[in-house]
């Protein structure tokens, strides 16, 4: 009976377990469909299946220059993507041996990984390894099914929320690897990985940490930055240089164990220091950062339109858009060193000009009782201590000193100061602005709103306005020519010209020349122009009306409200550096008016085009017209207030038209420079303007401002990639000839030496 018995147990037993054995799969298959379907809500959604055939990652928009430079990007995750034929093969090999070594064999889900975490829980080897594949962090990184938003009601369980986000992760990694190569699986995970310091995607990481292209990396640096994979914080090789050289080496040790690396080559390379060239790339450094700021705001007006009216959902931060702009990145760099040097010797003649003195002053030179306390209650700072602590804490905390670095021109310095002291601080630096524009085509070619947007953030050319002086009075000489009340050869007397109520002058007005004097000669207005004498002017406006003047400069370009007031004539009206210098390109691109452009097509991430942008150009004046502007205005460089232009070599062989600027009480120092192929235009003066030089000998545009674009001019017309913006003449329209009552003028003929002055012969 027992032996008859003994194969109905046996047979049973086996039944059971092949029971259980089905049983187990059927309800781990429905299990598994479950969370596919969110059965009930339980289990939270999945990816869809759009998402699927097209995983996003976030990536930074990036802003590229006429000649294929990166000008920055714009990101939250600073996150740039990579071909797999571009990265190092030494990369690929260090990822293989550390992080998944059975990636080409497995299918996604690598069973025998799973069993050896297994075995390492139960025996508490928990340094056996992880069991997540290298498909399954491309699903946990893309799809991010740890969220909130893939969460369902047992998400809130911590045991169950972590076997159900595995699950999904191990059902996306199965649909990834049916849809997708092992090479595009492996570029979706180094594309998307964090190194640290807010550095994503293998791309960016060999940027940031070695300065290096992808194809460049060597074994030691593919073994430090997938060493960081495992913890980038933990491995930081910024923090913990310690740490990570360990870990380099246990990944140059794994590389070894699976033949990427041999013996000899694993002791040589394990002796090697870290070798990192650390550059963090932020929004406020790399080339064109005052640019960058600006188009940002009209980046994200343009966006919010285009979004409306195509229905789509594309962001500046995420959605990697390629913004191909009009800036030239050797222009640029070229502008950005020229209004440093000039910059830091300016801030050194100021700060001598001021030793021992505070340099906000007012009308009659005497210090500004108070101006201090009022920049500390308008500070940002101060405005939110005040809503968060109270005044009197809010005025504690400003006074109480504390290490700090603060920007210099030898380079950034820690000190000990308070708030308070550091607003005195910065409040003496003198800011500047600077841009260029191609006359031909509108297209700007450099932007620099300051020295250094880290610490002075606010851009003096666009952003900023302020008075122009005597840059304005060509607009002024032009509405005079252009109505035909004067001619190029007209001359007129320089004396007082007096403004009464008729004029819209109640109390009275008459402009004096800066030397204080009048000469009663009879100048051309070439001359007049030239030396910028105040009289002509004056004259001049007195003669066509201020309302005639605004009338013209919004024509050529200015778009600032302007007081239509006989003072016009001498530039009180603030206006930017970009108006300016839009303006001035009129006069040399033939009497044509195009608004500056700045961006010249946007892209998607793939390389589709979404908006190409054109020049807006109008004929404002005719081209006669702008030929003879420019003959006046070279009389500035030929003998008059430029002259000291040719001290930087950039007058042979090329014709240059040019106007210096100064306001009241040297507040302001503005130049306007004019070639056939550049224009640019400078600004410096103080944060105020009760800021300022007190003396014209020092304050003046020409000591000011002119040497800035000097020394640029000089770097362009030396670099021999920029032959297109080289010197030359400017173009004559066909056929020009103006007969001046009897006096032939070509635009050719010799300038008349101008009247000089105790300043040099500088009048503003």
């Amino acid at each position: 009976m027992t032996n008859e018995l003994l194969p109905g147990k046996y047979r049973r037993t086996i039944r059971n377990i092949w029971r259980f054995a089905i049983g187990g799969i059927a309800l781990l298959i429905l299990y598994i469909l479950a969370v596919r379907v969110n059965f009930l809500w339980l289990f939270g959604p999945m990816p869809d299946l759009v998402t699927l055939e097209n995983p996003r990652s976030e990536e930074a928009s990036q802003l590229i220059s006429a000649d294929n430079q990166s000008l920055g990007k714009y990101f939250i995750e600073n996150r740039a993507p990579v071909e797999h034929d571009q990265i190092s093969p030494r990369l690929i090999e260090a990822l293989l041996a550390t992080e998944d070594a059975r990636f080409i064999k497995h299918s996604g889900i690598d069973a025998r990984s799973l069993i050896r975490v297994v075995k390492g829980v139960v025996t508490g080897q928990t340094s056996s390894g992880g069991g997540s594949t290298l498909t399954q962090q491309v699903a946990k990184n893309l799809f991010k099914t740890r969220t909130k938003e893939y969460q369902g009601l047992l998400g809130k369980i911590p045991l169950v929320k972590t076997v159900i986000n595995k699950t999904k992760e191990w059902i996306l990694s199965v649909v990834l690897e049916r849809k997708y190569t092992k090479k595009e699986i492996m570029m979706m995970y180094l594309n998307t990985v964090s190194f640290g310091n807010n550095t994503y995607g293998i791309k960016v990481a060999a940027k940031t940490y070695f300065n290096k292209d992808t194809w460049d990396i060597n074994v030691n640096e593919s073994a430090l930055l997938v060493g960081m994979l495992q913890n980038p914080t933990f491995w930081n090789p910024l923090r913990y240089p310690e740490r990570a050289l360990q870990r380099r080496n246990t990944v140059l040790a794994q590389m070894n164990k699976y033949g990427f690396l041999d013996d000899a080559r694993l002791e040589k390379a394990k002796e090697q220091p870290l070798g990192m060239r650390f550059t963090l790339e932020s929004h406020v450094t790399g080339p064109a950062p005052y640019f960058r700021e600006v188009m940002k705001a009209e980046l994200r007006d343009w966006l919010e339109k285009y979004n409306d009216d195509h229905g789509t959902s594309y962001d500046l931060y995420t959605s990697g858009l390629r913004i191909y702009t009009t800036i030239d990145a050797r222009l640029q760099s070229h502008m950005e060193d020229a209004l440093y040097t000039h910059m830091k010797d300016q801030q050194a003649k100021f700060e001598e000009h001021w030793k021992g003195k505070n340099p906000w002053v007012d009308q009659n030179g005497n210090e500004i009782k108070g101006f201090l306390e009022s920049a500390v209650k308008r500070s940002p700072h101060f405005i939110a201590l005040k809503n968060s602590v109270g005044e009197d804490e809010a005025w504690k905390i400003m006074k109480t000193p504390y290490k700090m670095k603060v920007f210099s021109y030898d380079g950034e310095k820690e000190v000990t100061m308070s708030p308070i002291d550091s607003i005195a601080y910065y409040k003496r630096f003198l800011r500047s602005g600077m841009m260029s524009v191609d006359p031909n085509t509108g297209y700007i070619k450099a932007w620099a709103g300051g020295v250094n947007f880290k610490y002075f953030k606010y851009d003096h050319v666009k952003q900023g306005k302020r008075q122009p002086g005597s840059t304005f009075k060509p607009f002024v000489y032009l509405t005079a020519l252009d109505r035909g009340i004067l001619t190029p050869c007209s001359h007129v007397v320089d004396e007082p010209i007096f403004f009464g109520p008729a004029d819209g002058v109640p109390g009275g007005w008459s402009p004096k020349n800066s030397n204080g004097r009048f000469s009663y000669a009879s100048l051309s207005l070439r001359q007049a122009l030239a030396n910028s004498v105040n009289s002509v002017s004056a004259f001049i406006i007195k003669q066509v009306g201020a309302s005639s003047v605004v009338d013209y400069a919004h024509k050529v370009g200015i778009t600032s409200q302007l007081e239509a007031k006989p003072s016009l004539c001498l530039g009180i009206s603030d206006v930017s550096v970009y108006e300016m210098v839009g303006a001035y390109s009129t006069f040399a691109n033939g009497g044509n008016h195009t608004t500056p452009l700045a961006i010249l097509r946007i892209e998607d991430r793939h390389g589709n085009l979404l908006q190409e942008f054109f020049p807006k150009t109008n004929q404002q004046i005719s081209a006669n017209m702008a030929y003879n502007m420019l003959y006046l205005m070279r009389g500035a460089v030929e003998g008059g207030t430029s002259s000291s232009l040719g001290r930087f070599g950039v007058t042979t062989g090329n014709e240059i038209a040019a106007k210096t600027g100064t306001t009241q009480n040297q507040s302001d120092g503005w130049f306007m420079g004019i070639t056939q192929n550049l224009v640019t235009g400078v600004w410096v003066g103080g944060e105020d303007r009760s800021i300022h030089y007190r003396s014209l000998a020092l304050g003046q545009g020409a000591r000011t401002a002119l040497p800035a674009w000097g020394i640029y001019m000089q770097k362009v017309y030396a670099d021999p990639l920029l032959t297109a913006f080289g010197r030359g003449a400017f173009r004559k329209p066909d056929n020009f000839f103006l007969d001046c009552g009897g006096e032939d003028y070509s635009g050719e003929d010799t300038y008349i030496p101008t009247i000089r002055s105790e300043d040099e012969g500088l009048h503003f």
